[in-house]
Order: C-alpha cells, then sequence, then structure tokens
C-alpha cells in the first residue's frame, strides 16, 4: 500500500504532528509513504518523493509543514485533472491522504466521487471546517493571539489608548471570539454578526465614563461594518486586494486600520490598530494542537486501512470518529451566537 500525502492551503502549527503520525502508522502496518510537495501542484506537478522514519524524526515540535503548501485548484489548471492521474499512476500512488480546510478537502471530496482512494484530516486555524468540533491549529493561533492581547492591555493602559486588535478569520468568529474572552477583550467583533460603528463607540465612551481610561477591541479579519446601504444585508467586507485566489476568494484585511480611524473619530480617544497576521500561523503548537493532529494521523491510517475512503476523521467530543468528506465541506461552521453573547457580557 502506498499512500501520498499531501497538505493543502495555509500553513498551520501542528502538521507536522499529523505527518509524522501518518508516517509512523503506516510503517507499523508495512505501508509505503509518499510526500507530495506544496499541496495538489506537487501531485500535478509529479514533485513527489519517499517519506520514511527518518524524514519524520524530530518534526513533531516545529511549525508550517515539511512538505511545503499551496493554494492550487487542480480543477482551475489547464489538464489538471489529467496530469494528477497520471501522477498517481506513475508514482503506483494507491491512497492520497489530505490534510487541509475547505478547499483542500473540497478537492479530494471531488476527486473521491470521481473513484480515486482518499482520505482527508482536518486542518484550519479558522477553526471554521464544519463536522468537526475542532480543528488542529486553532488553539496554537488562540494562544497566539490572546498572549499577543495581554501584552497589548500594559500599553493600552500607559498611554490611554484604545488598541484595536485585527486576528484572522474570514468567514468565521472562531479566533476572535476564544481570544477576546481569554484576553479580557472589551469589545469583540465577528463575521457572524455585522456591527454599527456608533454601537462601538458608545460601548467605549461607557466604559471611559466609569473611569476606564484604556479600552481593547478585537476584530476578525471578516468583521463586517453595517452602513446605510447594508442594514438589511450581510454588512460590508473590508477587503486588501480584488484579486482572488483559485479557490475564488479575495485577499481580506484592512479592517483593523478602519475600525480604528473610526472609533477615534468618534470617540476622540487616541487609537492604535495592531495586526496580527501570519504570526497566529508560525511558530510551534501547542500540546493540545500536537496530541490532536497526532491522534487525527493515526485514525487516518487506520481508516486507509479499512477501507474506508471519501471520509474524514473527526473530533466529536474527546472522541476520534470518521465523517463523509461531503459532511465537512458543505458548509462552513460559524459561531454560535449563544457563545458570542456570553461574550457580550463582558463589553465595555
Amino acid at each position: 500500500m502506498n499512500i501520498g500525502i499531501l497538505t493543502g492551503g495555509g500553513d498551520c502549527p501542528g502538521l507536522n504532528a499529523v505527518i509524522r503520525a501518518v508516517v509512523r502508522k503506516a510503517f507499523n502496518y508495512g505501508y509505503t509513504c509518499l510526500g507530495i510537495r506544496n499541496g495538489w501542484k506537487g501531485l500535478i506537478d509529479g514533485v513527489i518523493e519517499p517519506l520514511d522514519l527518518n524524514s519524520i524524526s524530530g518534526i513533531l515540535h516545529r511549525g508550517g509543514t515539511i512538505l511545503g503548501t499551496s493554494r492550487t485548484n487542480p480543477f482551475k489548471v489547464d489538464n489538471g485533472e489529467e496530469k494528477l492521474k497520471q501522477n498517481i499512476e506513475k508514482f503506483n500512488i494507491d491512497v492520497i491522504c489530505a490534510i487541509g480546510g475547505e478547499d483542500t478537502l473540497g478537492v479530494a471530496y471531488k476527486l473521491s466521487e470521481k473513484g480515486y482512494k482518499v482520505v482527508g484530516i482536518p486542518k484550519t486555524i479558522d477553526n471554521d471546517l464544519n463536522a468537526t468540533d475542532f480543528t488542529f491549529g486553532f488553539d496554537t493561533a488562540v494562544n497566539i493571539a490572546m498572549e499577543a492581547i495581554d501584552r497589548l492591555h500594559t500599553t493600552a493602559e500607559s498611554h490611554n489608548r484604545v488598541i484595536v486588535v485585527e486576528v484572522m478569520g474570514r468567514h468565521a468568529g472562531w479566533i476572535a471570539l476564544y481570544a477576546g474572552l481569554a484576553g479580557g477583550a472589551d469589545v469583540i467583533l465577528i463575521p457572524e454578526k455585522p456591527f454599527d460603528l456608533d454601537e462601538v463607540a458608545n460601548i467605549i465612551k461607557k466604559r471611559h465614563e466609569r473611569g476606564k481610561n484604556f479600552s481593547i477591541v478585537v476584530v476578525s479579519e471578516g468583521a463586517k461594518i453595517k452602513t446605510e446601504e447594508t442594514v438589511d444585508k450581510d454588512g460590508s467586507l473590508i477587503i486588501s486586494s480584488l484579486k482572488k485566489d483559485e479557490f475564488g476568494h479575495v485577499r481580506l484585511g484592512g479592517i483593523g486600520n478602519v475600525l480604528a480611524d473610526e472609533i477615534e473619530k468618534r470617540t476622540g480617544f487616541e487609537t492604535r490598530a495592531t495586526i496580527l497576521g501570519h504570526i497566529q500561523r508560525g511558530g510551534s503548537p501547542t500540546a493540545y494542537d500536537r496530541v490532536l493532529g497526532t491522534r487525527f494521523g493515526v485514525a487516518a491510517v487506520d481508516l486507509i486501512r479499512s477501507g474506508k475512503f471519501g471520509r474524514m476523521v473527526a473530533l466529536k467530543g474527546n472522541e476520534i470518529v470518521d465523517v463523509p468528506l461531503k459532511d465537512a465541506v458543505g458548509e462552513l461552521k460559524l459561531v454560535d451566537l449563544k457563545l458570542f453573547e456570553v461574550a457580550e457580557v463582558f463589553f465595555g
């Protein structure tokens, strides 16, 4: 049995833990592993190399992915599917182990529908992948954002400033909500609930009226501002580029700076913005993500051994289960607004 392993989409703490677990469990079963470089692009280009126990030695604590990654969509590349098929045959790949988020696993699902043997492992720091309670990488990103908020508290208080912290979260506000709650943010803004700029300003004003001369606002990059034109719709997104990737996503970013300017204009309080950006993706994974990634990797090989293709490993409660890939990519997992109501208790 030859297992091809790839990592797609954005890099994520815990990817190497998964790769390590897949290779080690496969070795125990007598299977061979092949590393596909740079996601689906490597399978199209035929950039594939053997993975053995030496390949995975010492990678558990490392961030990123030793296989590299990309946002390539083989169905958007000329003859992409045909090239992919040719390399699967050329390298005698029996099954593909795809580690990624909605886009990567969306491709995996399409391939499984075409008869390819594929299993999926859920990865995204945004924690917005459906059919699993948590994805690895999320816990690390939250802890990085929380530490940043902790540090920004002292600067905000020293200078009597409002500080806006922009975190990742294109469609879902999991990072903002968890990091904001854990970091004691005074306002949290998420994509699931478009916000009114005057309401945000009033919360901060009331806080200052009771003697607090600083505030921390945490905002997801995909948070939406209500305007007169969009008040009855989904809100207005702030984007940094109209250019789209191969999965149709525009580049978000800039909401932090826009929000900081508007807060200062409406309140008169000195306001600064900090955009955490890719810092949230980097560095060593937390213990939780190392363990979760390891459990996912081992379970994925067991799926392969059982011949359960077209499925993804998932976390339900504290159990590792498997679900159809279709369930994972059908829709995004958004923040439960009941949980957001918990955060609202501490606003202002």
